[in-house]
């Protein structure tokens, strides 16, 4: 029986320590802080299977320098941060020639193509499928125009065969009705499904995981013990030593401190987003909503109603800036007039952003017993079953139902 430390309790540590305790390993999972309670306590809920396009697209390019220029627009980098930005933005350059878009959108449709093999298997397993909505998400544009300027991803998604529907404005407000008139044209998105309450979704998975025997271990990693396999233990902050013949990173925006320790260089950076949640917003919704022109989505969860997006590049040390959550309401109010901020608590978590915007997933290209799970972005919920399967067949020696070589972590 393999002794297996998994670092990261979030949504994507906490289903692979519960896949591989499922096997029969003997796994801990450690994390300086309580499962669920880093970016995955806050994202939108949503399984955005549709979302999978790499977001260095000519389509993004060309509304970046608006989008920089605008104070309150969705993408803010601040300017003493920018220096150290410069070797991750030459790298998501590279990822925007035509022949490496193609495959960066391979990589993410490969993925997004079986996540609801890989979740519907996980949430029947644990008992955790009434955490799992019916309903879809509507992409909503004001006129025609902005329906254009979104076209490239629809028809990204018409080439992989990913299921939408094109809504006119009166089939908008009977699936939607606190909507804006302002709203002419929709797309429906039948599989983007969401989750009752992703924060509670990691825990109950977290419990699943020690009712097999699995360990929870909080602590602060802070080096390794090396031996002729690779790593022999983790040292924590506290003094104690965690023994491991496996080690498994996947803790999130925070992995690349952790492979440096190893000598590893990812290229990984934070997009910090913010959310809103308004516990009595005074409408109800059955669908998410996304706005592309605005760059904001709301979700009904965990109780009310979700308001977030945008992304700041700060790096993972400077405070928060809650006028980003501010302005997503008030963005959120276009949409829908009728919602009023009561009982609303504001977060700010960090994404886990790769240049290319493909996850890592795979072994160490420096040690031996070593795997990194980490770089999901904005889409760690929605490949947390799919990253629990394909990581526990690499770690365990069973062949993955995928080509894993796009996701190795020496690939740039």
């Amino acid at each position: 029986m393999s002794s297996i430390v998994v670092v990261g309790a979030g949504i994507i540590g906490t289903t692979i320590a519960y896949e591989l305790q499922r096997r029969g390993n003997s796994v801990a999972l450690l994390d300086k802080a309580p499962p669920g309670t880093g970016a995955s306590y806050g994202n939108m809920a949503s399984i955005a299977v549709t979302e999978f396009m790499p977001a260095s697209r000519p389509g993004i390019w060309a509304q970046m320098p608006k989008w920089l220029l605008d104070p309150e627009g969705p993408v803010r980098i601040r300017p003493g941060y920018l220096p150290k930005l410069v070797p991750w933005f030459l790298r998501f350059l590279a990822a925007s020639r035509p022949s490496k878009l193609r495959e960066l959108e391979a990589a993410g449709a490969t993925l997004c193509g079986r996540v609801y093999e890989d979740l519907d298997a996980l949430l029947k397993q644990t008992g955790l499928t009434h955490m799992l909505t019916a309903e879809g998400c509507l992409s909503v544009y004001a006129d025609e125009a902005e329906f254009r300027a979104d076209r490239e991803h629809i028809e990204i998604l018409e080439r992989f065969g990913f299921r939408h529907e094109i809504l006119g404005r009166n089939a908008i407000r009977d699936l939607e009705p606190a909507l804006t008139t302002k709203i002419g044209k929709a797309v429906l998105f039948p599989d983007n499904r969401s989750i009752t309450d992703p924060y509670r979704l990691v825990t109950a998975l977290a419990e699943k995981f020690q009712a097999l025997g699995g360990r929870i271990v909080q602590g602060d990693v802070v080096g390794f013990e090396r031996s002729e396999a690779g790593v022999s233990a983790l040292r924590l902050a506290d003094g104690r030593s965690l023994a491991a013949d496996k080690v498994v990173l996947a803790a999130g925006a925070f992995t690349a401190r952790l492979s440096q320790m190893l000598g590893e260089h990812i290229p990984l950076e934070t997009e910090r987003g913010y959310h809103t949640q308004i516990m009595e917003p005074g409408i109800s919704m059955r669908h998410s909503i996304i706005w592309p022109a605005r760059a904001f989505m709301v979700t009904p969860t965990a109780g009310g109603i979700r308001v977030g997006g945008t992304v700041e590049m700060a790096g993972l040390d400077a405070p928060p800036d809650y006028r980003r959550a501010k302005i997503l309401v008030k963005r959120a109010r276009e949409a829908l007039p009728d919602l009023v901020p009561r009982s609303v608590t504001e977060w700010m978590g960090h994404r886990p952003a790769l240049p290319d915007t493909v996850p890592v997933m795979g072994p160490s290209a420096k040690r031996r017993n070593v795997w990194y799970a980490t770089g999901h972005g904005h889409l760690g919920l929605t490949y947390a079953a799919t990253t629990g399967r394909l990581m526990a067949d690499l770690i365990t020696g069973v062949e993955p139902p995928v080509d894993m070589k796009p996701y190795r972590v020496d690939r740039f």
